[in-house]
């Protein structure tokens, strides 16, 4: 009887729990999913109320959450995994790229120009064209554009156009004479303009030259902003990226805002501003991430040197192809930078800096090394941007100085059909190193610099795992033995970003009390042949628990 009794009050206890359970707003049931979360890394069905996952394992697990007002998605077995984060984006001209010019996959001289006409034929007189993307490495033989080349197709539009990398760019003559620059003017530290044999400019402006020319370039309106805002966030929901961390937000975030307001934002965004701005922000009480999941600042984007396609990485030894360069380093690098870093890291904020050859990024470390022990311990998560070219003995000082590598895959894939002309056999050892990286404890924080490369990170995961370049010379990848799996490669798209971004304990990783931050994608990457990779396509996105892309 005693028993019986037991055992009634028990299954009114259960009723009554199950009775409490809070009716889910979403349940996505019947799904292969991986959480990211080594406590639990494998569930079938996820819950979602208010934005956040509310609980997370079997189908029968989440069974009871469903209400008469649940929408329930049968994901019919398919993979779900949390929402990417890009950590290393240009949000703005990413979206500004999607309605300019397309000069990425210009594979000559004259393709290249005959884009550009096209293009120009549809602008209204004096309308500046900008963007572009190009890649001069595409062209046999690869000679740096010239404005004489653009110039008979567009006399009636000032042009700047960038190369894919961000870090040189061309001007027509039309650009150069409304921005007053002849033949007399200056070269300016951490800059080049390539100049022809009379010393005229070329069109060509590298890195810290290219002011000369921006500085004539008309603002965008805020209703240009706008527009520019709404289509880098609709892109991000149709590849699954679900935050970004934008190195180049600026004076953007009242852009992002107003979308915010009006609803349409589909992605989270963390704002840098620039180093140098560190006083405006300091004064202001700013700190790292300071504001919503939505919509946050307090990081700070600095420059060490250029790109690898530029010439303007900066390294210990000459260019293979450019024996009298070793590249270029930005002016403040070795005078005053380091006190900057150093003031704005007592002041709260983050310090991420752009590093690309080997001795721009010893020079970093070296930098946060110093303010480290200047400042003294605390959880200030310095970053280096792009780390790409690393020797071995700095690799492991990422680890031990616990500095993030923020890191873009698909660059491996493009610089591979051309970086062993620059560099030699033991400079290339150190190029993406990510595997050693991971090894060394350092934690990768994976992005697309978008636009300079696609903001699709599913292409990133193909690029990290295979290292099969685009031109298909590598088909066992090159410089194989920094291949990552795909686990460690979607955990640096995911955790690792969040991590980038002080946010690990919100996002990247699917958990009861993060938000509900995920995508649903076609195939599983995670057990296919590692070349199909990049043929998978998301399927579903969600953000804060709404649904803000299905593929139809």
């Amino acid at each position: 009887m005693r028993l019986s009794a037991l055992f009634l009050l028990f299954v009114l206890l259960c009723a009554t729990v199950t009775a409490q359970l809070p009716a889910a707003d979403l349940v996505v049931t019947n799904a292969n999913i991986q959480t990211i979360d080594q406590k639990r890394p494998k569930a079938q069905s996820i819950a979602v109320l208010d934005g956040r996952i509310i609980a997370i394992g079997s189908d029968a697990d989440t069974k009871p959450m469903i209400g008469p007002k649940t929408k329930v998605i049968d994901a019919k077995g398919r993979l779900i995994i949390p929402g990417f984060n890009d950590a290393h984006v240009h949000f703005m001209e990413t979206g500004a790229q999607l309605s300019s010019v397309d000069l990425r996959s210009a594979k000559s001289p004259e393709e290249f120009v005959q884009r550009i006409k096209e293009f120009a034929a549809k602008l209204p007189k004096g309308r500046w064209i900008t963007g572009g993307q190009w890649d001069h490495e595409n062209w046999t033989p690869n000679n740096l554009p010239t404005a004489a080349l653009i110039d008979s197709v567009t006399p009636d539009n000032p042009v700047f156009v960038n190369r894919l990398d961000g870090h040189m760019a061309l001007a027509n003559s039309l650009a150069m004479k409304l921005a007053g620059v002849g033949r007399d003017v200056k070269d300016v530290a951490g800059g080049e303009i390539v100049r022809n044999a009379a010393g005229n400019p070329t069109g060509i402006f590298k890195d810290a030259a290219s002011g000369y020319i921006e500085k004539a370039i008309p603002a965008w309106s805020f209703e240009q902003e706008l527009e520019i805002a709404q289509a880098a966030t609709d892109h991000a929901a149709s590849l699954g990226v679900t935050s970004v961390q934008d190195m180049s937000a600026g004076t953007s975030a009242g852009a992002y805002q107003e979308l915010l307001r009006r609803g349409t934002l589909k992605t989270r965004v963390y704002g840098c501003s620039p180093l140098n701005d560190f006083k405006r922000w300091a004064n202001t009480g700013v700190r790292h991430a300071f504001g919503d999941p939505m919509l946050r600042v307090g990081c700070l984007k600095g420059y060490a040197d250029g790109s690898l396609g530029s010439t303007t990485a900066w390294f210990f030894e000459p260019y293979l192809d450019a024996p009298n360069s070793s590249g270029l380093a930005m002016a403040d690098v070795t005078t005053t930078m380091r006190q900057t870093i150093q003031d704005a890291d007592k002041a709260g904020l983050q310090v991420r800096i752009h590093a690309i050859g080997d001795r721009a990024n010893a020079t970093i470390l070296d930098h946060y090394q110093a303010v480290e022990k200047a400042n003294g311990r605390s959880d200030r998560r310095f970053t280096i941007e792009h780390a790409q070219h690393l020797r071995l003995e700095d690799i492991k000082r990422f680890g031990e100085l616990k500095v993030v590598a923020s890191m873009q895959p698909l660059h491996v894939i493009d610089d591979g059909r051309w970086a062993w002309k620059r560099l030699d056999e033991k400079r290339l050892k150190g190029t993406y190193a990510f595997r050693s990286l991971l090894d060394s404890g350092a934690v990768l924080a994976f992005g697309t610099d978008s636009p300079v490369a696609s903001l699709d990170p599913i292409s990133g995961i193909y690029a990290a795992v295979t290292r099969r370049t685009l031109d298909d010379k590598n088909p066992n990848g090159w410089i194989p033995e920094q291949k990552i799996s795909v686990l460690e490669a979607v955990r640096a798209y995911t955790l690792g970003s969040a991590y980038a971004e002080f946010q690990e304990n919100l996002k990247g990783s699917l958990e009861p009390g993060k938000l509900a931050d995920f995508v649903m994608i076609s195939d599983d990457i995670f057990t296919i042949d590692p070349v199909k990779i990049r043929d998978a396509k998301v399927m579903l996105t969600v953000v804060n628990g709404k649904i803000v892309f299905e593929r139809r």
